[in-house]
Formats: C-alpha cells, structure tokens, sequence
C-alpha cells in the first residue's frame, strides 16, 4: 500500500530503500551511505553526533524516520492494528538495525522486545515474491476477511 506513493509522484527513492532515524549520525549500514555527502543535514553538526538530537536509549517511538513506504503505511495503519504489527510494518526496512544492529543508542527495552516480530516477518518480506502470480479468485477471499477483521470499511486517512 506504501509503495503506491509513487503512483502519485514521489520520487522511487523517497518510497523504498533503507529506513534510518534522521536528526543523528547515519549508520555506515544503510545502502548507499556515500549518498549522505549531498544530503541538507550533513554540515549540521548536532546531527553527525551518535545520539544526534535524541537523548540514548529513548525509544524509537520518540524519534523520527526518514520518509518512505514503511512510515506512510504505518501512519495509516497505526489506529488500526495490534503494537506487533505496527512495529512489522514500520521497521520493517530498517535493516540497520534489524539486520546489523545499528542504532541500539536510540532504542529502549521496549523496541528490542518488539523487534522480534520485525524480525520473525522479514523472510516473507524482502525477496519472497513468486514469479507465478496467484490465483486472485482463490485467495481474495482469504484477504478480504483479513481485511475486515482488522480495518474498519472507510479508513480514517
């Protein structure tokens, strides 16, 4: 659902990639970190510091992340779903930390007990796609009765 954003035009490299907490000093384990150079916050030394602008160990849910397909789908969703799956859904690119443990500065007891379950839906998130598509008749039934245990039938957006 996030990464519809760029049918109504944001840029592909403000939908996907690497999540990060922005306002502190980036982890050299997000893609591409050579990139930074050209970014607007990069001469702001408050923001090359380790904790940046964020006091260590404050929880992630005090900081705020760069912009993408994770945020977006988690801000709509957020009303709606269990702590677990908000976590899944906003983490869920934030290889840095799930992946290579970048940022513990930042997260708080909390964050490292949730991000279990970041953990547990990556596999069936980056690289699980089929080639074959499924069957839409066969498990849209499936879906819609997911859908409607979990969202109401307008959406607060």
């Amino acid at each position: 659902m996030g990464k519809v954003l760029c049918l109504y035009g944001e840029p592909q490299w403000a939908v996907v990639g690497d999540t990060f907490p922005v306002g502190g000093a980036w982890s050299d384990q997000i893609v591409f970190p050579e990139y930074f150079a050209a970014n607007p916050d990069s001469p702001v030394p408050e923001y090359q510091t380790l904790c940046g602008i964020y006091e260590p160990h404050c929880g992630l849910d005090r900081g705020c992340l760069s912009w993408g397909h994770d945020e977006y789908i988690y801000r709509v969703t957020r009303n709606y779903l269990p702590e677990p799956a908000q976590y899944m859904l906003r983490y869920h690119s934030f290889y840095p930390a799930h992946k290579h443990g970048a940022y513990h500065h930042l997260m708080n007891a909390h964050d490292e007990l949730m991000f279990e379950w970041v953990r547990k839906f990556n596999p069936y998130d980056l690289y699980s796609k089929g080639r074959e598509r499924p069957n839409l008749e066969q498990v849209r039934p499936y879906y819609e009765d997911l859908v409607a245990e979990f969202f109401p039938a307008q959406l607060d957006w």
